[in-house]
């Protein structure tokens, strides 16, 4: 598979251009051992992906901080610890500080040299809009959460976005989706019919970090440590 047979690539943005873990941890670390609370990264992680899906597929209309805000809750549940308005708060708008990946801006300026960029990401437009600041590119289209009404895997993320192609004049069969959540993105995107890149993120660790398992067999067209290494592929 060569990328430049693409006119456009649709991403992901948090866990694949955007550090989320490392973001996330930035948050619950210090707000765990304030409550003097031991507990390994992995397992924060664990419980925040646990909670997370469950309540993105219960309030699909809801906006991504308000999600947060009941992730923090149920993260505070599981470890025994007060919940605070203000410690949920501070969680609920941490989404702008949380870092990109080293070799993001780069490869994404190297990609929007020859495709079309768009995003399609389970946030609020007002989340995304500090992200976008610190990406380094216009993207072409950018597809959320609130605009739809759904969080992804439901494919109506991707049908949006798709639709968006076709007022540009570009085909499902010229679109490749880039991401590293096999449950969130990889699952139904290949489910609609689009060929997937994975950015295996977490190729050095096992589990699945801060995203679902996928739950089923999944197999993407093209698999990546980083987006460096997906910019340089033919």
């Amino acid at each position: 598979m060569t990328i430049r047979d693409f006119q456009a690539l649709t991403f992901d943005c948090y866990g694949t251009l955007i550090d989320w873990e490392t973001g996330l941890l930035n948050s619950l670390r210090p707000w765990a051992a304030r409550h003097g609370v031991r507990v390994s990264d992995e397992r924060l992680l664990e419980i925040f992906a646990e909670a997370e899906a469950h309540l993105e597929g219960e309030l699909p209309r809801v906006r991504y901080s308000d999600i947060l805000r009941s992730v923090h809750a149920r993260i505070a549940q599981a470890l025994n610890v007060p919940v605070t308005t203000a410690e949920a708060e501070a969680f609920a708008q941490s989404v702008g500080d949380w870092p990109p990946f080293p070799d993001t801006v780069a490869a994404l300026q190297d990609l929007k040299q020859r495709h079309r960029l768009v995003i399609i990401s389970n946030v609020d437009r007002a989340a995304f809009a500090r992200t976008n600041a610190i990406l380094g590119v216009a993207f072409d289209a950018i597809v959320t959460a609130e605009d739809v009404g759904a969080y992804k895997p439901d494919p109506r993320m991707f049908e949006r976005a798709l639709s968006v192609l076709a007022d540009m004049g570009i085909r499902r069969d010229r679109t490749l989706h880039v991401a590293q959540s096999l449950y969130h993105d990889h699952v139904p995107a290949k489910a609609l019919g689009l060929a997937t890149v994975w950015v295996d993120r977490r190729h050095d660790r096992p589990g699945w970090g801060a995203t679902a398992p996928p739950g089923a067999p999944i197999k993407p067209d093209l698999v990546v440590n980083s987006l460096a290494e997906l910019a340089a592929h033919p």
